[in-house]
């Protein structure tokens, strides 16, 4: 009898020591679910969040790979990303969308999630930056008031870590969560593109180059790049206006920033400054190749045929360029270095108007009393 009851209460207190591991792993983990959602919660960029779930939430749930997908139909998150130079083309695990096909051929109309072992005909591609594929899954729908935003993907090298009996409640909730600040942080940057956006050309305006002139100063500083600063100016506009009115002179502004866009690359700035002046911020572009592009867009502007009514415009462009290279003034600070970025490369500007126009005009690396050299025109100039 006293045998019976000591093997039973060795049993309980093997079962209690069970409970009390699994509740202590439980509360562990809520812990780290609390501290994580509260980051979410509170960062202010699509990128810094995308990072935070790619990066934070391995560490914090004990995952071996994750991926995060998003329906980018418009491109309009691609935008959002390279406006705040994240490279999203080459971050593992980010998946951007053209449709919802994909995620509606897996999860349907019931958007419930799938736990369980990984299949590689259904879900290689949320892996696919993977070389070590994971054992299990759970492919969680990202859902907002009725539509799909995306997936979240976590995979462990564990065959048991999810199976398709678990409860799904903890990743439901991570998936709500997710969701819930997907669509804020969507929100937020439509609102904030809105707001630095130049309406009539489309491209940036002078308010969006002053926030972001300081933050690729502090990269170049960081990395050690130069950054280059291009200063458009279109000739002759006034008459434009005089000739064709204001809304021909609108028109001739929307064509010449669409005409410049397309020499840029995604993560370069360009933004009206005022008026029909245009400057663009150059990243990781060293002096020499940012009179070869400020020469190449001359050109395109040159030879651009834009339509008022039924006449055919031609119109130039003058430009003025300046180069930081971190090595010349690494102790100066950002708002100097910015302003003199800005002034150096309008002072050039100021030359190529005087200097017949059409042409380009390198202020050089700057510094005190930065030397002004006039690029000749080439034939077709």
């Amino acid at each position: 009898m006293e045998e019976d009851l000591s093997i039973e209460l060795s049993v309980l207190e093997s079962h209690l020591e069970s409970m009390l591991g699994r509740a202590k792993k439980n509360s562990v983990t809520l812990q780290r679910f609390q501290a994580f959602e509260i980051r979410l919660h509170n960062l202010d960029s699509l990128a810094g969040m995308i990072e935070h779930i790619l990066e934070d939430a391995k560490q914090a749930f004990d995952l071996d790979v994750i991926s995060l997908c998003l329906i980018d139909e418009k491109a309009d998150i691609a935008k959002f990303l390279d406006d705040d130079a994240y490279a999203h083309a080459s971050r593992d695990g980010l998946i951007l969308l053209q449709n919802k096909d994909l995620l509606q051929a897996i999860f349907g109309h019931n958007c419930r999630p799938f736990l369980g072992p990984y299949d590689k005909s259904f879900y290689a591609g949320f892996f696919a930056h993977n070389q070590t594929k994971p054992a299990s899954v759970a492919i969680t729908p990202l859902t907002r008031r009725g539509r799909f935003l995306g997936a979240l993907n976590l995979g462990s090298y564990q065959a048991d870590r999810f199976d398709d009996k678990m409860a799904t409640d903890f990743v439901e909730h991570l998936s709500s969560v997710v969701s819930i600040c997907l669509e804020n942080n969507f929100n937020f940057e439509e609102m904030r593109r809105i707001s630095y956006i130049d309406t009539l050309t489309g491209v940036n305006n002078r308010r969006f180059l002053e926030q972001r002139i300081s933050e690729e100063l502090d990269r170049c500083q960081r990395n050690g790049d130069p950054l280059s600063c291009l200063f458009f100016d279109i000739d002759f506009f006034k008459s434009v206006n005089d000739k064709y009115g204001h809304q021909g002179g609108d028109m001739v502004l929307a064509n010449v920033a669409g005409a410049i866009k397309t020499q840029l690359r995604n993560n370069d700035v360009l933004a009206r400054y005022g008026g029909e002046e245009f400057v663009a911020l150059l990243s990781s572009i060293n002096e020499s190749q940012s009179l070869d592009i400020a020469e190449r867009i001359r050109k395109t502007i040159q030879d651009l045929p834009i339509q008022i009514n039924d006449s055919a415009v031609s119109v130039t462009i003058s430009i003025g360029s300046s180069t930081y290279a971190p090595a010349v003034m690494s102790s100066a600070e950002g708002n100097e270095i910015a302003a003199q970025l800005l002034e150096v490369a309008d002072t050039a500007l100021y030359k190529a108007k005087h200097h017949g126009r059409n042409c380009v005009v390198n202020g050089g690396v700057i510094k005190p009393n930065p030397k002004l050299t006039v690029l000749p025109k080439t034939a077709s100039g």
